[in-house]
């Protein structure tokens, strides 16, 4: 590492004498500048531990809250004719504008609003990010887990009423098992969407991977290491969650086969 350092210190040297430097000169310089200068590569890091623990906080806001209302608007399209419940009639309203809404924004002016006009005065960028990233997801896992509870076939809640199970505990033991198998997979690409969607919580100042590059090439004012750098961060992090979810789903097909 010292002689990296002593030959950075020649070649900046030489530049700044007026030598012109090759392509592979110029690139370790770059290189140098953007990862080892100072232990720079220490501030992706703490960026990536920042970006995993906003995701974390975001997946839980939004399962639980897209869970919630994907249970209560199935049932009430669940209902048996003639005995319509008008409070499940209002709730469901209210979670669809509130579905509706959520998708039809962007993620950026939902955070830019979080940020600058409903938590104006919070100085958590973090969590106010992670709770708008949060609220935009549980929009969208309401909608797969709905259309997940759903294709389990009708008979299913029948069978479990008529062994005396109520609604709830019908949907635990025996419907949700179910529909976990069939949405799976979106739920995955939910949660990747999820973790890059974390980049965009820099507009509010949330202190992740892209604002550690973007701190950094403003020092070096060289774009392209920092940005390719948590580029492959990003991609690294989303293939090693696949590869997990793809073990996962390799195990629940084995249990169906059992």
């Amino acid at each position: 590492m010292e002689n990296w350092a002593l030959l950075y210190e020649t070649l900046k040297a030489q530049a700044v004498g007026g030598e012109r430097l090759d392509f592979w000169q110029n690139f370790f310089v770059q290189f140098y500048q953007s990862f080892l200068l100072n232990d720079r590569w220490m501030q992706y890091l703490q960026g990536l531990g920042r970006t995993l623990e906003v995701t974390v906080m975001a997946l839980v806001v939004g399962v639980i809250l897209g869970v919630l209302v994907a249970v209560l608007r199935t049932a009430h399209d669940q209902q048996r004719p003639g005995r319509r419940n008008p409070v499940l009639g209002v709730v469901n309203v209210i979670c669809k504008v509130y579905t509706t809404v959520i998708r039809g924004t962007p993620m950026m002016v939902q955070l830019l609003i979080m940020g600058l006009v409903i938590f104006s005065s919070s100085r958590n960028f973090a969590l106010v990010g992670a709770l708008t990233l949060g609220i935009n997801s549980g929009a969208y896992v309401a909608e797969i887990v709905r259309s997940g509870l759903m294709s389990v076939e009708a008979g299913q809640m029948e069978a479990g009423r008529s062994l005396g199970m109520n609604y709830l505990t019908t949907m635990r033991f025996i419907v949700v098992p179910q529909a976990v198998k069939n949405i799976l997979p979106a739920l995955g690409n939910e949660f990747i969407t999820l973790l890059k969607d974390t980049s965009l919580i820099t507009v509010i100042g949330g202190k992740e991977m892209l604002y550690a590059a973007q701190a950094i090439y403003a020092k070096t004012y060289a774009p392209m290491f920092p940005l390719v750098g948590t580029a492959v961060m990003y991609l690294i992090v989303v293939i090693l969650f696949t590869w997990l979810l793809g073990i996962f789903e390799r195990r629940l097909r084995e249990s169906d086969r059992r």
